[in-house]
């Protein structure tokens, strides 16, 4: 079974007066979606973000990890919306699991363990997290 790979990717929601409302998630450059009423528009944004990441990882691009709202709320063009969080499961986007045996000093193990359960996640799922975003944090380093 894979480890959850939880990821939360900002959104900001949109509504004109004569349209349905519009969303655009700010980590996702041309990942848009829209929708009628405001929860059908967020449920229609996590399909968006799930099929925009799978024909990332098709194409072998790497994920961007989801930002701070903060982050870009100051940005002139999405003053205006609602922000919200969709949350998405990489692991079920990024095809079967693979068994793999490493070795890490028992003491590191046992902390990083203890670690990931009190944050309600296993220890393959907090280490391939703690992957995603070391390699999203040490992409510019390469460019």
């Amino acid at each position: 079974m894979a480890p959850e790979i939880t990821m939360f990717y900002p959104v900001v929601v949109h509504k004109d007066p004569d349209s349905d409302y519009g969303v655009s998630i700010p980590d996702l450059p041309g990942c848009i979606s829209a929708g009628a009423i405001l929860n059908e528009t967020l449920e229609a944004a996590k399909d968006a973000i799930e099929c925009h990441i799978e024909g990332m990882l098709i194409d072998g691009e790497s994920v961007p990890i989801g930002g701070e709202v903060d982050r870009y709320r100051q940005d002139p063009e999405r003053t205006d919306g609602i922000w919200g969080l969709v949350q998405v499961d990489l692991s079920k986007l990024s095809g079967k699991s693979r068994h793999v045996n490493i070795t890490l000093p028992e003491r590191l193990l046992s902390q990083v363990n203890r670690f990931a359960l009190s944050h309600g996640d296993t220890l393959s799922g907090f280490l391939a997290h703690a992957a995603l975003e070391y390699m999203q944090q040490h992409q510019s380093d390469e460019s």
